[in-house]
């Protein structure tokens, strides 16, 4: 499990984004979690209580946004879920697509008490 060495990751960011902003007290770190990102968020949450523990971020909580995988159709080129849709175009059936997100992870927001 892997995230918990993301985490740890994480942390560092926030405490020293913090620390550049004089920022004593965080209430949330929101992250952003594509579907296809190699990051599973259920896990991401079981963690991070062991991840924060001991240091300025141990009672935030953590909130994790996931992100669509979103694909152009190379045929009709409307854009889908191809997560959602089984990398197949619900527009025409086709399953050629371009990935345009889906992989992400990012720290969206470091939120302040």
């Amino acid at each position: 499990m892997h995230e918990l060495g993301i985490l740890y990751h994480v942390a560092e960011q926030v405490i020293k984004v913090a620390g550049e902003n004089n920022v004593t007290q965080v209430e949330a770190i929101v992250l952003q979690v594509g579907k296809l990102s190699a990051v599973i968020p259920r896990y991401l949450e079981a963690c991070y209580p062991a991840a924060v523990d001991g240091t300025m971020l141990q009672n935030t909580r953590l909130e994790i946004e996931t992100m669509p995988a979103n694909g152009r159709c190379n045929s009709c080129t409307k854009v889908y879920d191809v997560v959602d849709f089984k990398q197949v175009c619900p527009h025409c059936g086709a399953s050629d697509y371009e990935l345009l997100c889906g992989k992400e992870f990012f720290i969206k927001e470091i939120r302040a008490c």
